[in-house]
């Protein structure tokens, strides 16, 4: 095979062991993000039952208030009918002292079922502030594992790195810029096996007299649809000497 070609694989190989170890880091950290995320959404859920919980007192404080009101205008009302001499009198002040009546009763069953959903509240926000407590020492552990675990993968990386470095100083300058380029423009896959005829980084066929200089192994070209680097070996060799070409 190609010198060139051979040189590329192995740098791939480097690359695409560099990119696992990226990703493994990156999902250590996302999902502490989303457990993050999830105690700050029950955070604010708390918050928000405590407000309503609050708005509640406000109100109950209010009917508190207004009954009282009623209740004073109804103990008026009722002083006043020893001072009426019509019946019509007498029947408009017992219409304001039953209406005052009805409202009392009224706020009152409000300030029952407000006391009672605010109870019923308290508890669930009780209940939800535990649980947040748990889960944020939950957090707090599980933060200090994944900061260590990911400080044993970056001392991997360095050495995998360093490995990369070596590597790429068995390339031309102008084609390891290529390659980094495709690399960076292809999902991080820039050489690639050509297979029957098949680029296997794009699955578009290439000319058949370009397949047929590849098939002599000392040649490489750039794929005319995905521009990938591509050259041929065959399946038995590319798993017998773990070459990624596909």
């Amino acid at each position: 095979m190609n010198e060139e070609i051979v040189q590329l694989t192995l740098l791939q190989v480097i690359d695409h062991e560099l990119d696992s170890i990226d990703s493994e880091i990156q999902g250590e950290q996302e999902a502490l993000e989303k457990r993050s995320a999830d105690l700050s959404a029950r955070g604010e859920a708390v918050a928000k039952l405590e407000g309503k919980i609050e708005n509640l007192e406000k109100e109950r404080r209010t009917l508190d208030m207004e009954a009282a009101d009623e209740m004073a205008h109804v103990k008026d009302r009722q002083s006043k009918m020893m001072q009426v001499q019509t019946g019509r009198e007498q029947a408009a002040l017992l219409k304001e002292i039953e209406d005052g009546k009805k409202g009392v009763k009224e706020k009152e069953e409000k300030i029952v079922a407000i006391m009672e959903e605010a109870e019923s509240l308290t508890t669930e926000v009780e209940e939800l502030k535990n649980l947040l407590k748990g889960e944020t020492e939950l957090l707090q552990n599980e933060t200090e594992k994944v900061k260590k675990n990911i400080e044993k993968i970056l001392k991997g990386k360095k050495s995998k790195e360093k490995k990369r470095e070596a590597q790429a100083k068995n390339l031309r300058a102008p084609l390891l810029k290529k390659y980094d380029t495709l690399r960076q423009h292809r999902d991080g896959l820039a050489v690639v096996n050509v297979l029957q005829g098949v680029c296997q980084g794009c699955f578009m066929a290439i000319p058949p007299q370009r397949y047929n200089v590849l098939l002599r192994g000392d040649e490489y070209f750039d794929c005319p649809t995905c521009q990938r680097i591509m050259y041929h070996q065959p399946v038995e060799e590319t798993e017998k000497e773990g070459v990624i070409g596909g």
